[in-house]
């Protein structure tokens, strides 16, 4: 149990991180600061639980990875539901903080940072553009994931990538769909918010899964042969690091 305590532990922190910062400090912080936001909460959490879980913390990450043989169905399934839990508490979070002002917060009405299309995307994109968009972009995370986690990857850099790549991606998505490429992500606030957002969520759920089987697929067609290990495996030390580390901590 406790890699799936790990994935909603990971989970609560990347939503209340990165949607906190949307919903409470965005008219502050603008884009780029939401954007770091949330990748710099993935990076900390891929050095934080990735030794426990593997930092999944995505249900379109997790199926990336299960359809890349590094995780067995059983455990992705408990990863997903694990996640989707971490996100809607988050979300209960940031709202409960986000109604402690003078003036409250209407999610139904401020959004709470929920994914849209068409008249609820930022910059009112249609749907045909915020599928697109969330297909490609979701593809460039788990396309990451599953590369800077290869046994051939750097040991210990894979962390770094991963949350750079989350940066890219909500630059490029926010004035789109204010950027899901996680399921769990939009379903969190979406469940607050009610109405269009609960209408809308099934492009924010589908076009990520999709993207990450592409990507699972395209990782397939480059990667060269090789022994295959989990992420959680690859984002371990070394058994000769953990053993120096034994021997300092005894000393």
């Amino acid at each position: 149990m406790k890699k799936y305590a790990a994935e909603l532990i990971g989970t609560f922190v990347l939503v209340f991180g990165g949607v906190g910062s949307a919903v409470l400090a965005g008219s502050h912080i603008g884009f780029l600061g939401v954007s770091l936001a949330f990748g710099l909460t993935l990076l900390t959490m891929a050095y934080a639980i990735g030794p426990i879980s593997g930092c999944h913390i995505n249900p379109a990450v997790t199926l990336g990875i299960l359809l890349a043989k590094k995780i067995g169905a059983k455990d992705a399934i408990g990863y997903v539901i694990a996640q989707i839990i971490g996100a809607v508490v988050a979300a209960a979070i940031v709202l409960f903080i986000a109604q402690g002002t003078p003036d409250g917060y209407v999610a139904s009405v401020s959004g709470l940072g929920a994914n849209g299309y068409a008249a609820h995307s930022p910059g009112q994109y249609s749907l045909a553009a915020c599928f697109v968009t969330e297909v490609i972009l979701t593809g460039f995370l788990v396309l990451t994931v599953l590369g800077s986690t290869d046994i051939k990857a750097p040991v210990g850099f894979a962390g770094i990538p991963i949350g750079l790549v989350l940066v890219l991606i909500h630059l490029v998505g926010i004035p789109i769909t204010n950027t899901s490429v996680n399921p769990a992500r939009s379903i969190g606030p979406a469940i607050f918010v009610g109405g269009w957002a609960l209408q809308q969520l099934w492009l924010f759920i589908v076009a990520p899964l999709i993207g990450a089987a592409l990507a699972a697929i395209v990782y397939a067609l480059i990667r060269t042969p090789d022994t295959i290990i989990s992420v959680k495996q690859a984002e371990r030390a070394l058994p000769s690091e953990q053993r120096e580390r034994g021997e300092v901590a005894r000393a």
